[in-house]
């Protein structure tokens, strides 16, 4: 399922500060000394690797920024599985603006789109399970907004998107806050009423001090399975469960059959490899 459409305002600041740091203070002075000014060219975005799809609507403003009269046609939707051949999308307009545009629409595709495949690697692992595969904050500063509707796009959820939106009680919270129960009794008599508490634990008698004192969320980070499966039963639906810590393809698996309800992953958008997309221009 295609997830919303990213806010437009978003993409065109993006956009024009991609394309400003790639075209400098003369522009494209390849295009400009062996191409035409009149020359037309018709060209196909095209998947070199299996993945998944993230990021056509940055792709598209980065062709329309430099001329309008560019014509994108996409012909699959974000979240849309790639295999090596597939076409992306169909562009059609002035051959300079095609070419000017061409890096900064595939720097944003290939790695959104990697973000969004290295996610669904560990989604379609654990699809059999109630566990949602999420992201953190580890992002490219500037691109948040980005990474993060690319997780959508491979079938993970989002976790907060900045210190403002959820209060998360982290170890180093609570040793400053003097422990698990003055963090928490602190952090309720400063939250609003439509604001989550969410508060880190590494054993199991902090979870049961969590437990006792109430929270939305208990992270559980670094605990094995079967550490993790004692959390869940006793947490017993009183608050959902978040396992973090190193997971990885190899213990996803375990780690989602153990009954939780999330499993944050931060090498799915600070670790993500580029997916490798093209641009063939088509000869008549």
């Amino acid at each position: 399922m295609t997830p919303s459409p990213l806010d437009p305002l978003s993409v065109r600041r993006a956009v024009e500060a991609a394309l400003a740091e790639d075209l400098g203070r003369a522009g494209d002075v390849t295009s400009a000394a062996t191409i035409p000014a009149e020359a037309r060219a018709t060209a196909a975005i095209v998947a070199r690797a299996a993945g998944r799809l993230a990021g056509i609507q940055l792709a598209e403003a980065a062709f329309a920024a430099l001329d309008p009269d560019v014509s994108f046609k996409a012909e699959l939707a974000d979240g849309a599985r790639l295999a090596p051949g597939s076409v992306v999308a169909r562009i059609e307009g002035p051959a300079r603006a095609v070419l000017s545009s061409e890096r900064v629409a595939l720097n944003f595709l290939g790695h959104l789109s990697g973000v969004a495949t290295a996610t669904a690697a560990y989604a379609d692992l654990i699809a059999h399970t109630q566990a949602k595969i999420c992201c953190t904050r580890k992002t490219t500063p500037g691109l948040r907004v980005f990474e993060k509707y690319a997780v959508r796009c491979g079938g993970g959820a989002n976790h907060r998107f900045g210190l403002d939106d959820a209060i998360l009680i982290k170890d180093n919270h609570i040793a400053i806050a003097g422990g698990i129960e003055p963090a928490l009794r602190a952090a309720k008599a400063a939250a609003g009423h439509l604001v989550k508490i969410e508060i880190e634990v590494d054993t199991l008698d902090q979870l049961d001090r969590v437990i006792a004192e109430g929270a939305d969320v208990v992270l559980l980070d670094n605990m094995g399975p079967e550490m993790l499966r004692e959390a869940v039963a006793r947490v017993a639906g009183r608050m959902r469960t978040e396992a973090s810590g190193n997971v990885s393809l190899e213990t996803v698996v375990a780690i989602a059959e153990t009954g939780v309800d999330l499993i944050s992953v931060g090498r799915i958008t600070h670790s993500a490899p580029t997916l490798d997309l093209g641009l063939d221009i088509e000869i008549a």
